[in-house]
């Protein structure tokens, strides 16, 4: 069951008190408390965990901080839709605003290679609009022997890059729960120049402990990419995870499914759920074109298949690209084949910008027949 309390509730006041109390005498039910911090207004949600089939929704709207009850399902508790259209989704952070209706693309380095081509790849960005990167410090390989990211040694000077050029949001792998505590302190250390969004790789999925301490802090926003081979609902529910320990600020990312059904490409391009997951949940939904098609190749009319994928998501409704780009890929220490470049960019950013337009005018010719 789901308590939405009302508008800008203060939890100082008697009426926040009442609830509480009277939530805290319900036998054989738990409660947690959930802020969200919307464009206009903050909102309280309080989940009630247990035996609540006994409760009516009658008697839990009655209290008097409470603005409606909705029963909910088993899944996605947190995070899912359970048909109510009012719920606020997405979440603001350092100024950037990211829900079902954003658009937003986040072009970057794979991995962070030396202060010249991060500091020049800022500079194209914000020449061209953008408020968004993607910057690898830390790197999970398959092989032991390739390079794994300089990691703490690099973010310094890269979230001062990101302050210099007015970048506000840096989506940054990592792959254990210090990488947290490195980026709180290179952060400090540099006057908190620009934020970051946690980044969850394919791998880490269905690490629990991971997804448990990412969200048990609150001061980054996440971002879940899909596992390459499990389910959308087990990779919704490592979603599930953040949320459930009081981080509920997470982006989903479908980046491919590792079969060899997608040859040549690198994984089988899952961007048709890309409606699927903003149906179920509430979760802005990213797409991850790069890591999906992995090369550089291009269609008998120019046009790179990476791209072409990209293209899929965001006419499907993707709220964010997050693609690799590289000034001098054949510098670059991972994935350089599959990186655009710095000419590549303004297209790309225009051809996406054509998608985005064609998604909304898709939707109006939908909405108009109702």
């Amino acid at each position: 069951m789901l308590l939405i309390l009302h508008p800008d509730t203060d939890k100082s006041a008697e009426d926040y008190r009442l609830t509480l109390e009277h939530l805290e005498c319900l036998k054989g039910v738990s409660y947690r408390v959930h802020d969200i911090q919307g464009k206009q207004q903050k909102l309280t949600e309080i989940y009630l965990l247990g035996d609540t089939k006994k409760l009516t929704t009658e008697e839990i709207s009655a209290l008097p901080a409470v603005e409606r009850v909705i029963r909910i399902s088993e899944e996605y508790r947190i995070l899912g839709r359970h048909q109510d259209e009012k719920r606020t989704t997405g979440f603001e952070y350092n100024g950037v605003h990211f829900d079902q209706s954003s658009f937003h693309v986040f072009a970057g380095l794979c991995a962070v290679d030396n202060p010249k081509n991060v500091e020049e790849m800022i500079r194209v960005l914000k020449e061209h609009g953008q408020q968004c990167t993607r910057m690898g410090a830390y790197k999970p390989r398959t092989s032991p022997y390739t390079f794994q990211g300089h990691g703490k040694n690099c973010l310094p000077y890269v979230f001062e890059l990101a302050g210099k050029y007015d970048i506000k949001v840096i989506a940054m792998e990592i792959t254990h729960e210090s990488h947290i505590d490195e980026i709180n302190e290179a952060m400090e250390k540099t006057g908190n120049p620009t934020g970051v969004m946690l980044q969850i790789g394919t791998r880490n999925t269905q690490n629990f402990e991971l997804l448990k301490a990412i969200g048990r802090q609150k001061r980054y926003p996440a971002l879940l990419k899909r596992g390459f081979g499990i389910t959308l609902n087990e990779s919704l529910n490592a979603a599930e995870y953040l949320a459930s320990e009081g981080n509920a600020n997470v982006v989903f990312c479908l980046r491919g499914m590792k079969t060899e059904a997608g040859s040549p490409h690198r994984n089988l391009v899952d961007f048709a759920h890309v409606p699927v997951v903003k149906r179920l949940t509430r979760m802005p939904v990213c797409v991850d074109p790069s890591h999906s098609v992995g090369n550089h190749d291009k269609d008998p009319g120019g046009v790179l298949d990476v791209v072409h994928a990209a293209a899929q998501g965001v006419i499907s409704g993707a709220n964010m690209v997050l693609i690799d780009f590289h000034p001098h890929p054949a510098e670059a220490f991972v994935d350089g084949p599959q990186a655009l470049t710095m000419n590549d960019l303004p297209r790309f950013l225009e051809d996406m910008t054509l998608c985005r337009e064609t998604y909304l005018k898709r939707q109006n010719i939908y909405q108009s027949g109702k």
